[in-house]
């Protein structure tokens, strides 16, 4: 008989964080900060190994460099423990990484399924901003988890969009109207994008959905920058509220 082949660790990094698998796996969502660097070392671009020096830099700051580097080795001796002895890779003394033949992330897998195509298989993988309730270590952990974010924000949006629509110019409303709510929430900042959203629900009947969509970016926009909505934007809401379509 076969011996069962050991599940491979899973973290994902999308919304609620969580590593699945083997139970020294799911024991490293115990430990914020080496969970953070395991991340760092399957997303940092370019994909593979990465400096020891820029892991020390970002994650121990403020260490001399001789507790920094004993810091980064206790936390890779961490991994290797919770992932297996396979999952951490090296080149000499100056890089490191991960070896994704062991270990999968729900955010490799969302741009993959981008590349590909694939757009409602990636948004199903992406749950919530990337490592939400996160911070860095430093400054510079801060600039790139900021970046990282925005990147599968944009992506997740972009890709709500192009579903809505291409289910618009099959005039299927309804899923058009599903995946534009969905782009809505994705939108951040974009009005150009609010616009559309509101005047696709509107011609799909849904009026309450697109004053919805209305208001509450009105209160993104408040409570995160302090401003509000433009003039052509808050006149779009209200012709739609009187029920006036465009000609």
């Amino acid at each position: 008989m076969d011996s069962p082949v050991a599940e491979k660790p899973r973290v994902l990094v999308f919304g609620a964080v969580d590593v699945t698998g083997p139970e020294a796996a799911r024991r490293l969502i115990r430990q914020p900060k080496t969970f953070f660097v395991l991340a760092y070392l399957l997303l940092a671009r370019p994909r593979g190994l990465q400096s020891r020096d820029r892991l020390i830099a970002l994650f121990w700051p403020d260490q001399d460099d001789t507790r920094a580097r004993g810091s980064l080795r206790a936390t890779l001796h961490v991994l290797r423990e919770s992932l297996g002895a396979d999952s951490i890779i090296r080149e000499g003394d100056t890089h490191v990484g991960i070896d994704r033949r062991f270990v999968s992330c729900d955010a490799i897998d969302f741009d993959a399924e981008i590349e590909a195509g694939h757009l409602a298989r990636a948004l199903d993988l992406y749950r919530g901003p990337l490592l939400d309730q996160f911070y860095g270590e430093s400054p510079a952990a801060d600039h790139w988890l900021d970046q990282e974010r925005e990147h599968f924000r944009s992506a997740a949006g972009d890709a709500a969009w192009t579903l809505a629509g291409r289910y618009e110019q099959d005039a299927d409303l309804t899923h058009a109207a599903r995946w534009a709510r969905r782009a809505a929430k994705l939108a951040g900042p974009d009005e150009r994008r609010i616009r559309k959203v509101m005047t696709l629900l509107d011609a799909a009947g849904d009026r309450a959905g697109a004053i919805k969509v209305y208001d509450d970016f009105s209160r993104y926009l408040s409570s995160t920058l302090d401003v509000e909505p433009s003039a052509e934007t808050q006149a779009q809401a209200d012709a739609i509220r009187a029920g006036n379509r465009p000609s």
